[in-house]
């Protein structure tokens, strides 16, 4: 490996002066920027920019959950750690449980995917869902920003020049039924072509919360609140006459390139049975 730079701080402070001043890229599983600068099998990748390797900072670490109910993910945390923590959310959870092979999964971290801003990312999409939030870290502190404000589009962010990554907030989101799926090419080591997370909240027959949004089928993970809103409010039995207009407002959002009406006919389909599911009375839980 090529690198202009390279630089290991031993704490986060250290890091976030390296940042500052030599505007070093963070560098912890690498599982983006080694593909991002390949230059081909068995060839070595170069960094056209100086790096700072991450990975061993515990400030960065763990998952614990706040008193208010808020679970926070340290930033170098793996898939596999999220996956099996039970602090986590079922939807990221299960997004986390799906990315790609063991392999990676185990190298592979929350804030590296978040700062790729890939619209294929898997975390985003159901942490968008939950109205997470990012937390940066500069030499001047820490600022907290939602993370659908903090991906602006495909690879763009509103990370700063001596800002780092270092964990993820995520609320607690009341829901009495729940849905995630992925569509990839194979079971395994896929990049996602679509994927969708839905929750709602039903008390006494009426739907007091309904969120869904969906990946890989835009510049970002799109939700549509005005969408969302037409299902909130309704009586169970009132959901099947208006899904239609739900699934009409819900193709406004996804993107007029790449396959618009396979990810549109792919994503009302999901939309529709999770919503079928809802008004026929599903127990509460997760909805297969």
């Amino acid at each position: 490996m090529a690198v202009e730079a390279c630089y290991i701080p031993k704490t986060l402070e250290e890091a976030l002066e390296i940042r500052k001043e030599t505007g070093a890229r963070p560098l912890a599983g690498g599982t983006d920027m080694m593909v991002q600068t390949a230059r081909g099998t068995g060839i070595a990748p170069v960094f056209p920019y100086p790096v700072m390797v991450i990975s061993n900072l515990r400030e960065l670490k763990g998952i614990h959950r706040d008193e208010d109910g808020t679970v926070v993910i340290g930033a170098l945390c793996t898939p596999s750690e999220i996956a099996s923590s039970p602090l986590v959310p079922y939807h990221v959870a299960a997004a986390a449980s799906r990315m790609g092979a063991v392999a990676l999964r185990n190298c592979a971290t929350i804030g590296g995917n978040i700062g790729n801003a890939s619209p294929k990312g898997d975390l985003p999409q159901p942490l968008i869902l939950l109205d997470a939030e990012v937390e940066l870290s500069s030499p001047d502190g820490v600022r907290t920003v939602l993370l659908d404000d903090f991906i602006k589009g495909s690879k763009k962010t509103d990370l700063h020049d001596d800002e780092i990554i270092t964990a993820v907030r995520i609320p607690e989101v009341r829901a009495t039924h729940l849905f995630y799926h992925k569509v990839g090419t194979r079971r395994a080591n896929a990049i996602s072509k679509l994927s969708l997370s839905c929750l709602a909240l039903v008390e006494d027959g009426v739907v007091r919360d309904f969120r869904a949004s969906t990946g890989a089928a835009g510049p970002k993970v799109r939700r549509s609140r005005d969408a969302e809103n037409i299902i909130i409010g309704l009586r169970l039995e009132e959901i099947p006459d208006n899904i239609g207009r739900f699934t009409d407002a819900w193709n406004a959002i996804i993107s007029p390139h790449a396959m618009p009406e396979w990810r549109r006919a792919g994503t009302r389909r999901m939309l529709t049975y999770f919503l079928e599911k809802l008004s026929s009375g599903a127990e509460p839980g997760i909805i297969v």
